[in-house]
């Protein structure tokens, strides 16, 4: 088994609540997150609260998208908390957070993070390809669009 983290930071000039609009409702993810695109014919299933805690979001697409579900489980004024479930092409859970720290003037240093436990074969395959390497590009691209969506309003 192998514990990982995967964590991106990027300052982007916008206040938090701006940001934590595009991150607790999930349909504003199809803005910016950066695995939308992955697959033009991806089917999508909304459930639970509008955004915020309990706000449920499914996907199901090709090879490329897989499988899986989230839950927002804790929303802060600058922090929230994602439970992230793949069911292909692998099976795991991970915690996803996302941390929004305000700066001086309008800005605000935006945190995204993803922790969790490989095990069996994703933690064999994670030695040869470990996880910051396989989605740390995806979250350097997520926070470029999510920057780009939230400064031009």
């Amino acid at each position: 088994m192998g514990d990982f983290e995967v964590t991106r930071s990027e300052s982007i000039a916008a206040p938090p609540e701006r940001l934590h609009g595009l991150i607790d409702d999930f349909h504003r993810w199809r803005e910016w997150s950066p695995w939308e695109e992955l697959d033009p014919n991806m089917k999508r299933d909304y459930s639970g609260a509008e955004s915020g805690v309990g706000a449920r979001y499914a996907w199901e697409g090709n090879r490329k998208a897989g499988k899986g579900n989230m839950e927002i489980t804790d929303v802060q004024p600058q922090r929230v908390e994602v439970r992230l479930t793949f069911e292909k092409p692998w099976k795991a859970t991970n915690q996803v957070v996302f941390d929004l720290t305000p700066k001086d003037g309008a800005g605000t240093d935006v945190t995204w993070r993803m922790t969790g436990t490989q095990k069996g074969l994703a933690a064999l395959f994670g030695k040869v390809f470990p996880m910051d390497k396989m989605v740390g590009k995806d979250f350097e691209k997520g926070l470029a669009q999510l920057k780009s969506k939230a400064e031009t309003g």
